[in-house]
């Protein structure tokens, strides 16, 4: 075994661990005058493991060997990756070939051997991993809420110095006769206070007072930023990387010396010095949302011109209006559409982004293509952010939704059984608003809500979810509690979906999170792992850790299959639900619902977490063989893709330094090494699409394949 911490040896130490370790495969090696010989000699012993007298014997040692020889099948192969469109060599077993005999280099990183050490170790010695409820109920434990009474009483005081800050800023501005927000001449500094107080409960003044500077985010933050990070971010700035976050959000962070930890909030604030990098250079991860006139996207489907809709699957297209919706509340650091914020076709001027005259037709225009599809069922509107879109706007496309569904269920009444199109049963707001700035969900908000559902509710449109995006138990705070209640007063679901940065990967977080948005009435849709490109190398967390969040924490959330259904009519019609979700889960021993999955966006064919692992780069990165979804239907182009290979953005060893390096417990991930292999879990029933009366058509519609 390694005596030294091993995250942290070098290729000569390594080298020294392998001869305590694992003489037989160094001796193997070495007695091979190639890296052919290597393998051909290795691969034998391998499965002599799963059979033989001296094998390792159990399941746990079966897998091991399993992916061992993996390894060995896939090396001195090439593979094309998927999100970059680069084809790679797979040369893991040869490299291991070079560090045993001497003749490695400088081609290869410790990392590489780190990770092989690990599964040679876990070859010869299998370990059952059994899951601990009261560990996770004390890695829970250490997870603050913004609910907590000693996290509330730290907002207060930086909403005080917040506020401050404010008054000077308004000073300051010059504003013209129709600028809202602004002091009368003379008045006292408390009379200012007290009215930016009462500013403070609307969004807009949010939005006005946003944060676009670095030198105005330290100023916000009572000067608490260091000079690195204003040196990262005056660079980001120069470079055009836009900044916008509002006072409220501002609260949320800890300033101070004492009090909790907000890595996993700061995160989405502060950039990354490989995201300023690579600004400018970003490129797509989500191939599909590439669209060019008149040709098929990578998923094959033909859209409408411009950027307004998106689609990977045959039900569901993305609808992003031309309105304030194309900005956000905030920019996320590890924002999936960062490359549409480069490109500027999300951006941050929100009166440049007021709806103009013509994107009413335009939207006429979008409406007839879901209404002319044979299978689209499930409209998501987002952004951007749906709700950055003022009331009226929202109120318009709502309505052109409804009037959409109707003129699709008439013209269903002339078509034959098995020819009839797919009608509407699913209509999403996709908004990070509830986390980000949940003062904008209104009394006005909730009454234009509450009205689209009962008309569309009408002709048949069954599920109405606001789909959110909380990162952290600390973005939970009153005003998102009265938030998510108001919303679901209206009779809609708020579902989360997480991306698992480096900060939300911590032991016992993402659980807590979930018990969190349970206890409000919130249930969980997604656990997202990060893309893997450079511009997001600081917070990618690799799949081998979300797998072992999902086996040893959210086991604990699993509800029971006979269960489910009584789940699932609770979440659609009982209220309050909150506190009939919280009685479901204490009488049936639950520390949470977990009716989200983990997955990876996969660039074109949708979110999977079936892979294996089948090599690893020179820098210790795993390279892993996906395939699909098989749990939903897809493009057809799914058929014609073969293989699908996506290389990680970083090491498992580089991944558990940033973890040390925060102060967590590495010894707590140790299992991680184990996941090399996942399957996508199930999908909870109230996601699922209800039956139709009648047969649906299998025809696709605005599908074009024939030249791919």
């Amino acid at each position: 075994m390694i005596k030294k911490d091993p995250l942290v040896l070098d290729i000569a130490e390594l080298r020294k661990a392998y001869d305590r370790s694992f003489p037989w495969l160094v001796a193997l090696a070495e007695k091979s005058e190639d890296a052919k010989y290597f393998k051909d000699t290795l691969r034998p012993l391998v499965v002599s493991r799963l059979t033989g007298k001296g094998s390792a014997r159990g399941n746990a040692g079966m897998a091991v060997a399993r992916r061992i020889l993996l390894l060995i099948e896939h090396d001195d192969t090439f593979v094309d990756e998927l999100s970059t469109g680069e084809r790679l060599p797979v040369r893991t077993i040869t490299y291991l070939w070079q560090f045993l005999t001497g003749r490695l280099g400088n081609e290869a990183s410790p990392d590489l051997f780190i990770d092989l050490y690990h599964q040679f170790d876990l070859l010869e010695h299998p370990v059952e991993i059994l899951s601990d409820r009261a560990l996770v109920k004390r890695q829970m434990n250490r997870w603050p809420t913004g609910l907590d009474p000693e996290v509330i009483a730290i907002r207060e005081r930086n909403k005080a110095r917040i506020i401050a800050c404010l008054i000077k800023k308004i000073e300051r501005r010059h504003h013209g006769p129709s600028s809202r927000f602004q002091f009368a001449e003379g008045i006292a500094y408390e009379e200012k206070e007290a009215r930016v107080r009462e500013w403070w409960n609307t969004a807009r003044f949010h939005l006005s007072m946003a944060i676009k500077s670095p030198m105005e985010l330290n100023f916000f933050l009572g000067y608490s930023l260091s000079d690195e990070t204003m040196g990262l971010l005056t660079r980001a700035q120069k470079k055009g990387m836009p900044f916008f976050v509002t006072p409220y959000y501002l609260s949320l962070l800890n300033t101070g010396r004492e009090g909790y930890d907000d890595a996993a909030v700061r995160s989405y604030v502060l950039y990354s010095d490989e995201l300023v990098d690579t600004y400018g250079s970003i490129k797509a991860w989500e191939k599909e949302d590439q669209v060019v006139a008149e040709e098929p996207n990578a998923a094959g489907w033909l859209l409408p011109e411009g950027h307004n809709i998106h689609r990977r699957y045959p039900e569901v297209a993305i609808l992003i209006p031309d309105s304030m919706g194309r900005a956000c509340g905030g920019l996320c650091a590890s924002c999936q559409r960062m490359y549409d914020f480069q490109s500027e076709r999300l951006n941050f001027d929100l009166e440049a982004l007021r709806p103009k005259e013509s994107w009413d037709r335009k939207l006429r225009r979008l409406m007839r293509y879901f209404e002319e599809d044979a299978q689209l069922r499930d409209i998501l509107i987002t952004g951007g952010d749906a709700l950055m879109s003022q009331d009226a706007t929202l109120r318009k496309i709502l309505e052109a939704v409804y009037k959409m569904a109707a003129r699709k269920r008439k013209a269903n009444e002339s078509r034959p059984e098995g020819e009839k199109y797919a009608e509407l049963q699913r209509v999403r707001l996709g908004s990070r608003l509830p986390a980000y700035l949940p003062l904008r969900v209104t009394d006005e908000l909730v009454g234009l809500l509450r009205e689209f559902k009962e008309k569309a509710s009408a002709i048949g449109v069954s599920q109405f979810y606001i789909q959110t995006h909380f990162q952290s138990p600390l973005e939970v705070t009153p005003e998102a509690r009265r938030a998510i209640e108001a919303i679901l007063a209206a009779g809609w679901t708020v579902t989360n979906q997480l991306v698992y940065t480096v900060s939300a990967s911590r032991r016992g977080h993402t659980a807590k999170l979930r018990q969190t948005l349970n206890a409000l009435g919130v249930v969980c849709y997604y656990t997202f792992s990060v893309k893997g490109f450079r511009e997001n190398y600081a917070v990618y967390a690799p799949n081998s850790r979300s797998l072992q969040e999902a086996r040893e924490e959210k086991v604990f959330g699993q509800v029971p299959e006979e269960k489910q259904a009584e789940l699932s009519e609770m979440i659609r019609g009982q209220r309050p639900l909150g506190k009939r979700l919280a009685r479901f889960l204490k009488e049936n021993g639950l520390l949470f619902a977990g009716t989200d999955r983990n997955v990876l966006n996969l660039p074109a064919i949708g979110k999977s977490m079936t892979f294996r692992t089948i090599g690893l780069t020179s820098e210790g990165k795993r390279i892993l063989r996906f395939d699909h979804d098989g749990s939903r239907s897809h493009s057809p182009i799914i058929d014609r893709m073969g293989e699908v290979y996506i290389v990680e953005n970083k090491s498992v060893a580089a991944y558990l330094r940033q973890l040390s390096e925060m102060g967590e417990e590495v010894s707590e991930y140790r299992t991680i090494w184990n996941y090399c292999e996942g399957e996508t879990e199930p999908r909870f029933r109230i996601y699922e699409y209800p039956d139709y009366p009648f047969k649906v058509t299998d025809r696709m519609t605005n599908l074009e394949l024939s030249d791919r």
